[in-house]
């Protein structure tokens, strides 16, 4: 596979690139969400195209190689009455227009990205996405586009903003330039402060089918198409549509984490504790961040398949018994960034956290 464009320079590790794929602003395919880009193409040619867009669903389904792909398209074509003339019905630009390689580089000037940032000191992202970084972003939108067309700001992602940063960006959204636009990918859109969230259009996108995930684990290159076909099988069954899972799962060990972890998981509200503290010691071995990652995620994937298929079978109001899972999704992320910030031990909170979601489990049965 060719090097990612963005790793030719000596450049700070991106929050938003995982591991060492090519970053979606060097992805030009997109598997599985044509529905999405048929709606956006539907809103160009119809002339009512919003100043923002939430694109909602869970990590590693393509939420953020659509916006990508949507503002390479806009930036190509600053005059929309060009677009309603054209013959192709998807958003393709080529990798070798200029627009493409000036987007690859960050270096378009009518774009401008929101994401964790890497501290240098501490060789790590920041937690959050801090109001400075908003502040800075919001100077593009304070002078004329360069390229005569639209400015474009995508945020990766919507979670990662803390109130002081989603507030400023409200005040912009509110009342924005002429032809601005906002592009936030969000994993948990319902998470959004309500005045943001209700100001965007929001384009919810689907876990990706198995078809799909081979598809993209094809284009990623030999390293992953060519490994072995049970290993590759397995991780794309229980990758739940997320091609980041289903990465994550062809790594060393990984399939085993998976299926411990899930096997305690679906033994709740039973705690098998002696499984539980095996599990502690080897996410939050020292040197062994993936582990610690993949399990987070997982975890927190397992949540959200709880409070959706919870909410699809109740009947009337099902918000008292799943509150307690809402709750434990709360706590998680913020002492998981409380972890990362203080650098703390990991087990006492993988612990800790079983007990939470043992308890909401129990709770959600009545």
């Amino acid at each position: 596979m060719p090097k990612p464009l963005a790793e030719t320079a000596d450049l700070a590790p991106e929050s938003d690139r995982f591991e060492q794929t090519p970053h979606p602003r060097e992805t030009y395919k997109l598997f599985g969400h044509v529905r999405a880009e048929q709606e956006l193409r539907f809103c160009l040619l119809q002339g009512r195209f919003p100043n923002a867009f939430i694109f909602g669903g869970p990590p590693g389904i393509g939420k953020a190689t659509l916006a990508w792909r949507l503002a390479r398209f806009l930036l190509a074509n600053p005059e929309l009455a060009l677009v309603r003339d054209s013959r192709r019905d998807d958003l393709f630009v080529p990798p070798d227009a200029p627009v493409s390689r000036l987007v690859a580089m960050l270096a378009h000037p009518d774009l401008v990205l929101l994401r964790r940032e890497w501290d240098p000191e501490k060789k790590r992202h920041t937690t959050q996405i801090p109001v400075d970084a908003v502040r800075r972003a919001i100077s593009l939108f304070q002078r004329a586009a360069g390229c005569g067309g639209y400015r474009i700001c995508i945020v990766d992602s919507a979670d990662d903003l803390n109130s002081a940063s989603a507030n400023a960006l409200l005040k912009l959204v509110e009342e924005p330039p002429p032809r601005s636009l906002f592009l936030f990918a969000a994993h948990r859109p319902g998470r959004m402060i309500p005045t943001l969230r209700s100001r965007c259009r929001k384009i919810q996108l689907h876990p990706l089918g198995a078809a799909d995930i081979e598809k993209v684990l094809s284009s990623l290159g030999s390293h992953y198409s060519s490994s072995d076909g049970k290993r590759r099988e397995a991780a794309i069954a229980r990758a739940q549509g997320s091609i980041h899972r289903a990465l994550r799962l062809l790594g060393d060990e990984q399939i085993s984490l998976d299926r411990s972890l899930m096997q305690l998981l679906d033994g709740l509200p039973r705690i098998d504790w002696g499984t539980a503290h095996a599990l502690a010691e080897r996410i939050a071995a020292h040197n062994n961040g993936k582990d610690y990652e993949a399990a987070l995620a997982a975890t927190e994937e397992w949540l959200d398949a709880k409070i959706h298929l919870g909410a699809r079978e109740s009947r009337g109001d099902c918000s008292g018994r799943l509150v307690r899972y809402a709750e434990v999704w709360e706590k998680l992320t913020e002492a998981a960034r409380e972890a990362d910030i203080f650098n703390l031990d990991k087990r006492p909170l993988v612990l800790s956290l079983i007990a939470d979601l043992a308890s909401a489990v129990r709770a959600a049965r009545f």
